[in-house]
């Protein structure tokens, strides 16, 4: 058995790529039909859709492909790898990658229930947030499987790295990011909204 085997081997425990792909597309539909029943937009009321939306409160937030909260969903990813490595370290990687996808997916379900859309209002950022659209939804979660793609590929310094410069460039270019995004969650804070708003 040559490396490459050997690799494939340990990524899938006997089942195929194929399968643990097919179950990807699996949970990500599955995701998409759930959000449209719970009424979520299929694309931007707005009528178009982009690839980029740099406003970051505006009625195209959380709306078209990608926005600045596409950076919280790589950090999603490396989370659920470092996560699943530890529960579970020798389990196939290819189970773990379908368990974190189906962790996002089971997220971005989550966060657009009135409970969460309401919390995250409770943040002088969201005040308008009415959650994301299907497409904006079911991009966050590819970006994630980028994310446990890039936590997988590099060595731990390189992550390391990699989720703290995307920290402070998400604090420095929209004074937001995911650390701030759990907190105001969890724990709204008057201070931390009074900052974002550059009070």
């Amino acid at each position: 058995m040559n490396a490459w085997q050997k690799a494939a081997l340990k990524w899938s425990a006997g089942i195929s790529l194929r399968t643990y792909l097919l179950v990807g597309a699996g949970i990500v539909a599955l995701q998409g039909l759930v959000l449209l029943a719970m009424g979520q937009p299929p694309i931007c009321e707005c009528g178009y859709v982009t690839l980029w939306s740099g406003a970051l409160s505006g009625p195209e937030t959380s709306q078209q492909l990608t926005d600045w909260y596409t950076y919280t969903h790589v950090l999603h990813g490396i989370a659920f790898y470092l996560i699943l490595w530890l529960a579970a370290p020798g389990s196939p990687i290819g189970l773990r990658f379908a368990l974190a996808l189906g962790l996002e997916a089971g997220w971005e379900i989550f966060e657009n229930t009135p409970f969460i859309i309401n919390r995250y209002r409770e943040s002088a950022l969201a005040q308008g947030y009415f959650g994301d659209s299907i497409i904006n939804s079911v991009s966050d979660t590819v970006a994630s499987v980028g994310g446990f793609v890039v936590a997988r590929t590099l060595p731990v310094w390189a992550i390391g790295v990699l989720v703290i410069a995307t920290e402070l460039f998400s604090a420095y270019m929209i004074r937001d990011n995911l650390v701030l995004n759990i907190i105001q969650l969890i724990y709204p804070s008057e201070a931390i909204s009074s900052w974002q708003v550059g009070g």
